[in-house]
């Protein structure tokens, strides 16, 4: 039975029914569930938010269902409305998802408003399946935390000061620093790594602004209320930084690389 309600967006809801529906029919038995992760998972998702989803499949899909699934996927975005636009993720392999040995396998993965899938580790990492285990949102088939271990604290604190040195060059390596979506990104990114060292869990992006207001040196407050509210603004390939604000967010990541 597919769950009618997962969002409070009546047509986000309408999108998910599809998908679930359409995977379904691609992969016959060897699908095992559709959940949520991301941003809705943790009671944050928004307008401003993509849609994360999981579709959990026994097997790495064959040449057919991978050929169905890729046919769907390149119609999606193109079925007008806003959400059909605003889907990302992946078909994870269950026996990937039961211990951290599975970290780091590639699966069939489809990144946000695009119309062609590929075969990435994207959304097979700590905090995703943390996230999926712990707050996941079903679609269809059993509760998350019968198909995922726990994940240890140690490997999310792991991976999350794994990054933190090259943070800065990292996301400025594909987001050009030109755009003030990249710097309220880096500066986004900072703040959910800290907050994971320290915690041993996972935030969403609000509310990891938030908690860094809390905790960071309060000399980042500024900066963390800056790109609070201009999360209003969302994409706008336009919209430059604002004035100073690019070297700020560059500090605030060597800030957090060297406190964490």
């Amino acid at each position: 039975m597919l769950n009618p309600h997962p969002t409070r967006y009546a047509d986000l809801n309408g999108v998910l029914h599809d998908l679930v529906t359409g995977a379904q029919a691609a992969l016959g038995e060897s699908f095992v569930g559709a959940y949520l992760q991301g941003s809705f998972a943790l009671g944050a998702g928004d307008l401003h938010s993509d849609c994360d989803f999981l579709v959990v499949v026994r097997d790495r899909p064959d040449a057919e269902q991978e050929a169905a699934l890729r046919a769907m996927h390149r119609d999606i975005p193109h079925r007008g409305g806003f959400w059909h636009e605003h889907l990302e993720g992946s078909y994870a392999v269950l026996d990937d998802l039961r211990t951290v040995d599975g970290l780091g396998r590639e699966w069939l993965y489809v990144d946000h408003g695009w119309d062609e899938m590929s075969w990435s580790e994207h959304c097979n990492q700590p905090w995703t399946r943390w996230i999926l285990r712990e707050h996941g949102i079903t679609l269809a088939g059993p509760c998350p935390v019968e198909l995922v271990d726990p994940v240890p604290t140690d490997v999310l604190r792991g991976q999350a000061r794994a990054g933190l040195a090259s943070l800065s060059d990292d996301v400025l390596s594909w987001c050009p620093p030109s755009l003030a979506w990249c710097q309220r990104y880096l500066v986004i990114q900072s703040s959910r790594s800290l907050y994971t060292v320290r915690t041993g869990e996972v935030a969403s992006k609000r509310d990891a602004l938030r908690w860094s207001m809390m905790h960071a040196d309060p000399r980042w407050r500024p900066l963390l209320q800056q790109v609070l509210a201009d999360r209003e603004l969302g994409w706008d390939p336009e919209d430059p930084p604002r004035p100073g604000s690019l070297d700020a967010a560059r500090e605030f990541a060597a800030y957090v690389a060297a406190v964490a």
